[in-house]
């Protein structure tokens, strides 16, 4: 009994060291960039090794980011494109869920196969550009959120969380004359809120770091979100057009502050939204993870 207890502490202490050193490791890169986004320049650019506190003390990059009309416009575009596309995706997966979690529903397995098919394999590249071009969506705004309007995954999860809901409940629906969008709006959805909860923290996160269709798919800068816009910014380097007036010997220090302060821009809305979640989040997943 006794070496139990001491094996079963030593897994505890063991399992609370690796999880810390997990946590360490995934904060401290977010806690350095956010310090060096309201660091001094000049002492940014001197400074070596491990960071715990800011380094003087400066908000020059974010009035610098919040001054540029392209991270403006990119944040409204990409509050459009989360919002609307967020919609979209988690009414389109819900309806997709509740009629696939019907028992009574013809070719059901087989619609469901012919789903889950286009999980491992599509068509590429080639062929959702040419369907984006011939229908005329090219450069708009629905070429980014029509093509990702619903996720399998997401479908399965959500349509496992559907079928949990006790088949009675729908049965007494029906027998006091409610119809399917009844039954769907206001005993479903209401019942599996902790999995529609998460299907929508999701559906947000993926649409807020979206870039790669919005890089293929529009020309035209002013439709460009906030993450392609960040993507000039600390790739290619554009850093430099923000800085007009600043003296040579501190454009470097501030470039790099400027980069700091954009990731801060764009990453904190997101890690703000998952407090108001996280009462979902393991409740939700268990859920559409496991049909009880």
């Amino acid at each position: 009994m006794m070496k139990r207890l001491t094996a079963g502490r030593v897994f505890d202490i063991a399992n609370t060291i690796v999880m810390l050193a997990c946590i360490i490791f995934a904060v401290y890169p977010l806690l350095y960039v956010i310090l060096g986004s309201i660091s001094e320049s000049t002492l940014l650019i001197k400074n070596r090794g491990i960071t715990l506190k800011p380094l003087g003390f400066s908000l020059d990059a974010y009035k610098l980011v919040f001054n540029n009309d392209r991270v403006i416009t990119g944040y409204k575009n990409t509050l459009i494109y989360m919002t609307v596309g967020t919609a979209i995706n988690v009414t389109l997966t819900a309806f997709g869920a509740y009629a696939l979690s019907r028992r009574n529903v013809l070719f059901k397995n087989a619609i469901m196969m012919l789903i889950v098919f286009t999980m491992f394999f599509d068509g590429g590249l080639v062929p959702l550009y040419l369907v984006i071009k011939n229908l005329h969506l090219y450069n708009s705004m629905w070429a980014i959120i029509l093509p990702s309007a619903m996720s399998v995954w997401y479908l399965i999860i959500m349509r496992t969380g559907f079928q949990s809901v006790p088949e009675s409940m729908e049965e007494s629906a029906r027998i006091d004359g409610a119809n399917d969008f009844t039954i769907l709006f206001r005993i479903i959805i209401p019942l599996a809120m902790p999995v529609i909860a998460v299907i929508i923290l999701f559906y947000g996160v993926y649409q807020w770091n979206s870039y790669f269709y919005a890089m293929v798919f529009l020309l035209d800068l002013k439709l460009y979100p906030l993450q392609l816009v960040l993507r000039d910014l600390l790739i290619t380097q554009n850093a430099d057009k923000m800085m007009i007036g600043i003296v040579d010997e501190k454009k470097l220090g501030i470039s790099i502050s400027i980069r700091y302060a954009a990731i801060v821009v764009a990453t904190v809305p997101v890690l703000l939204v998952y407090p108001f979640l996280q009462k979902y989040f393991v409740k939700g997943i268990m859920i559409g993870a496991i049909k009880s």
